[in-house]
C-alpha cells in the first residue's frame, strides 16, 4: 500500500525531485540508492511509493509534463476573449516553444530517445504524458477558434501536427542534439510558421 500523509507527500516529491535531477545527469542508470541517498530516505522508503525505477521515472516525467499542460491551459484560458487570431497562435507558440525546450524536460526526452531499446514502455509513458497530452489540449484550443470563426479547420488532428512542425519541431531537432537555433532564427520559424499555418487556415473574422 503506498504510504498517505503529509509526511509520506513531503518524501515523495522529495524522492521525484532527487530522481529527476540524477536521471538528467547520469541518465536512466542512476541507481534507487543514489536517488534515496540524494532524497534523505531510506531506500525501502523509496520502494514503497514507487515498485521500479521505471515507475519512478514515468513519475517523473508526468510532473515535468504537467507544468507545461499547466502553461497550456493558462495559454487557452487568456485567449478565450482574443480577437487578434495572429497574436493568438503566436502567444501559443511562443509558450509552446518556452515549455517543450526547458533545458531540464529536453534532457529527460533525449534520455528517452536513448533508452527506448532497453526500456520501450519509457517512450510509451513518455508519449502518453507529454506530446499526446500536448496535441490534445492543442486540438481543444484550436475547436475554440473554429467555433468562434477564427480558423477553418476540417481536420484538427492533422492541423495540430501541422502547427507542430512549422513552429516547434524545428526547435526539437536542433535539441536533440545539444544545441539551439540563434535567437533571431528562432523566432522567425515561430512568426513565419504562424503565417504559413494561417494562410490555410484562417477564417473568415
Amino acid at each position: 500500500m503506498t504510504p498517505t500523509g503529509k509526511r509520506a507527500e513531503r518524501n515523495r516529491q522529495a524522492i521525484v525531485a532527487a530522481a529527476r535531477d540524477l536521471f538528467i545527469r547520469e541518465g536512466f542508470d542512476a541507481g534507487m540508492d543514489q536517488i534515496a541517498a540524494a532524497a534523505a530516505v531510506s531506500k525501502v522508503t523509496v520502494y514503497n511509493h514507487f515498485t521500479s525505477k521505471e515507475e519512478l521515472f514515468t513519475e517523473v516525467v508526468s510532473q515535468a509534463m504537467g507544468e507545461a499542460h499547466t502553461t497550456m491551459a493558462e495559454v487557452r484560458t487568456r485567449l478565450a476573449d482574443t480577437g487578434d487570431i495572429r497574436e493568438a497562435l503566436l502567444r501559443t507558440a511562443r509558450a509552446l516553444t518556452e515549455a517543450a525546450t526547458d533545458p531540464a524536460r529536453m534532457a529527460l526526452r533525449n534520455l528517452v530517445t536513448a533508452e527506448l531499446r532497453r526500456f520501450p514502455d519509457l517512450g510509451k509513458a513518455y508519449q502518453q504524458q507529454g506530446p499526446a497530452h500536448s496535441a490534445y489540449a492543442l486540438g481543444q484550443l484550436f475547436g475554440d477558434l473554429c467555433e468562434r470563426g477564427h480558423l477553418r479547420i476540417a481536420d484538427i488532428e492533422v492541423a495540430v501536427i501541422q502547427f507542430f512542425s512549422l513552429t516547434i519541431y524545428p526547435h526539437l531537432i536542433v535539441g536533440s542534439i545539444g544545441a539551439s537555433l540563434p535567437a533571431g532564427l528562432a523566432d522567425r520559424v515561430i512568426t513565419e510558421g504562424v503565417e504559413v499555418f494561417l494562410s490555410h487556415y484562417k477564417g473568415s473574422m
